[in-house]
């Protein structure tokens, strides 16, 4: 009985956290190179005196999936989607160096190269700043390319280039933010293998019909586990009139 309510309490509590991560996805859907969240249930027993009789169900997230998404065409010149393996180099809220997969990008009024969320996209010196009245083009390696409007393109100067990184999975961690981080802290090395498409973006990775599913799913499981803690309940004061009358 003890063990049925340790159980089914942290495993209701959980379902509830797995809701959550699941919301998170579906209200991403359609955010560019989003990485969708996974999460998996565990048992851990409670460490303790007495018989090992309890254990709680623990959300243990398993981290992020990594499959790509669809390139799709925008024909944006500050739009660029990452080609294979590799990530992107912005600069967090934090002052840290991060990582998205989210190529839409603007030119702040300060000049600064951002992303639609307004953090700055790291090259080779820092955060890189287009010159003012300028045409933009990124290649496919990462260089920044600016030429007067007006100008031929023999006026273009190089500006920077993307900063270009491809850590292996197991030395990622995701932020609240939604950006990814090293592990250790340090950042990545710069990769001259990644590549990027100018005029695309890579949609989100999650599959829409799959989370509802899963959705739905938690919520049955949220309510059988309220079922057996009001069972457990039931059968304990059950017993205790039993024991009383005894």
């Amino acid at each position: 009985m003890d063990k049925l309510i340790y159980t089914a309490m942290t495993g209701a509590s959980h379902t509830m956290q797995q809701q959550a991560a699941v919301s998170q996805n579906l209200a991403n859907t359609n955010t560019p190179g989003f990485r969708a969240l996974v999460n998996n249930f565990r048992a851990v027993p409670v460490e303790g005196e007495g018989l090992k009789t309890r254990a709680f169900v623990v959300d243990s997230t398993a981290g992020a999936d990594y499959s790509t998404g669809v390139l799709e065409a925008t024909q944006r010149p500050l739009d660029i989607a990452v080609d294979g393996d590799g990530w992107i180099a912005v600069q967090a809220r934090d002052g840290r160096e991060a990582y998205t997969r989210n190529g839409s990008m603007q030119i702040a009024p300060s000049g600064l190269l951002q992303t639609r969320t307004g953090l700055s996209v790291l090259g080779d010196g820092g955060p890189i700043t287009i010159p003012p009245d300028s045409r933009v083009q990124i290649a496919e390696d990462g260089t920044v390319t600016a030429t007067p409007l007006g100008a031929g393109a023999d006026a273009a100067v190089v500006v920077d280039r993307i900063k270009l990184v491809n850590p292996q999975q197991n030395m990622l961690v995701r932020g609240d933010d939604a950006l990814f981080r090293r592990s250790d802290g340090k950042p990545a090395a710069a990769e001259a293998e990644v590549k990027v498409k100018s005029g695309y973006l890579e949609s989100s990775n999650v599959n829409a019909v799959e989370a509802m599913v899963n959705m739905i799913s938690l919520a049955r499981q949220f309510e059988m586990q309220m079922k057996v803690l009001t069972t457990a309940d039931s059968d304990a004061r059950q017993a205790s009139k039993i024991l009383s009358s005894g």
